[in-house]
């Protein structure tokens, strides 16, 4: 993996960060691969009990980097990435979910829009920073939820709250996060780290294998209905959104920083 990751053991704790702080940690395709990968190899190593993952810098993730050129990273050959096409958007929450029955922690330490909110709410449990913004973000560029989200926050926020949330394309600070059931503590900016690693360390007094064992059952209670299937849904969703003429004006618009004129085509 490159550099766009930093990856470091304290006793049984992994803790993965994201590393592209120029772009405050938005997603690159690239990026996004490398937490699926490093969590799947987390998974695998009986030594690492609790993975943390957080991001550089005051911010979690910008979301998806709009501005990313090139070719898309994928970590499939030819032939796989002809045959997979749930993309990494879909594949973070079931490794997170489904795939790693060890227990994640969400180190919300800034801004958490789109994907990355997607990220941050893949999480087990969270712990946000006073000053982190959350938004879905996607009716500004014409979009639809996707990552999961449709899945997530109306897990953790309930129906109402997450429609509204999303339809009025709220910002919700650190405290009112909690409130909402978006996270479960609120920290002090100024000592988050040592908080987070307070808290994961903690985990650490107990059993791994009665926590793979919760996680197992907690995941299995939750996803009774088919998580790939409803994924799937998300995508073909967001994928319609984006063809469409108003989502064309609405990321000019965005990236012209004026309000957008739609025509509903």
């Amino acid at each position: 993996m490159s550099d766009l990751l930093e990856i470091s053991d304290e006793g049984h704790v992994r803790t993965i960060t994201l590393n592209r702080p120029e772009k405050r940690n938005a997603l690159s395709t690239e990026l996004a691969w490398g937490i699926v990968e490093a969590v799947q190899q987390a998974a695998t190593i009986d030594d690492v009990w609790i993975i943390a993952v957080k991001g550089r810098d005051g911010a979690f993730s910008a979301g998806l980097d709009l501005t990313a050129t090139g070719e898309p990273y994928t970590p499939f050959t030819a032939q796989g990435a002809q045959l997979d096409d749930l993309s990494w958007v879909g594949h973070i929450l079931l490794t997170f979910r489904q795939k790693c029955d060890k227990p994640i922690v969400g180190g919300i330490n800034g801004v958490a829009v789109g994907a990355g909110l997607g990220l941050a709410m893949a999480t087990d449990v969270r712990l946000i920073t006073k000053s982190a913004r959350l938004m879905a973000g996607y009716t500004r560029i014409g979009g639809s939820p996707d990552g999961g989200l449709t899945i997530t926050l109306t897990e953790s926020m309930g129906y109402e709250q997450a429609m509204r949330f999303m339809l009025e394309n709220r910002t919700v600070l650190g405290e009112e996060a909690v409130a909402l059931g978006m996270a479960g503590e609120v920290v002090d900016d100024e000592v988050f780290d040592e908080r987070l690693r307070e808290y994961c360390q903690g985990l650490c007094e107990w059993s791994p294998i009665t926590f793979r064992l919760l996680k197992r059952g907690m995941s299995k209670a939750l996803y009774s209905t088919d998580m790939e299937q409803q994924l799937r849904f998300e995508l073909a969703n967001v994928r319609r959104a984006f063809a469409s003429e108003d989502a064309v004006e609405a990321r000019q618009a965005f990236m012209e920083k004026r309000k957008p004129e739609f025509k509903g085509k």
